[in-house]
């Protein structure tokens, strides 16, 4: 009887505990944050990063070079490769950043790389993108897995796209 009333003891405590985890998820064991290596610690970036903000210029001049293309270009052939490809490579970039700079400076690199990405060359490239996939000439699956996620977080409140690249 003793081992019974054990077992159902037990199993009351998991399933009280299991509850608390779904009803209550700051009860939840929390993941230990990454560990900043050592010599990261308190710098919001690294000894090369004069190298990544030439590399954001670029990556914006770059950008700004296919936002530019004849908007019935985007549609088929080489100009829709260019299109996609050039989007999808300024997104991987910022959307990479965004992640990886956390993960090795902390809050530091997170407020540093998030200021990094909000220029007004930024936030202008954001507003043709969003008018892009509006119009209908892009779509977040049209990008890899790290560029669509930040596209599909950039469009999710436009309205429906159209179908300018439907006929």
């Amino acid at each position: 009887m003793n081992r019974e009333r054990f077992l159902l003891l037990l199993w009351a405590a998991v399933i009280l505990q299991v509850a608390a985890w779904t009803w209550w998820p700051e009860a939840a064991p929390q993941a230990a944050p990454p560990q900043i290596a050592e010599e990261n610690r308190g710098k919001a970036f690294g000894s090369n990063e004069d190298i990544f903000v030439d590399s954001r210029g670029r990556q914006r001049k770059a950008v700004f070079k296919v936002l530019e293309l004849p908007w019935g270009s985007r549609c088929a052939g080489e100009g829709r490769k260019q299109f996609i490809s050039g989007l999808n490579e300024y997104y991987y970039q910022r959307q990479n950043q965004i992640e990886r700079y956390p993960e090795n400076f902390g809050r530091l690199g997170a407020d540093y790389i998030a200021g990094q990405w909000a220029s007004t060359d930024d936030q202008r490239i954001d507003r043709l993108t969003q008018d892009a996939y509006a119009k209908g000439y892009l779509k977040p699956a049209d990008f890899d897995g790290v560029a669509a996620k930040l596209i599909a977080s950039l469009v999710k409140d436009e309205r429906l796209p159209g179908n300018a690249c439907a006929s």
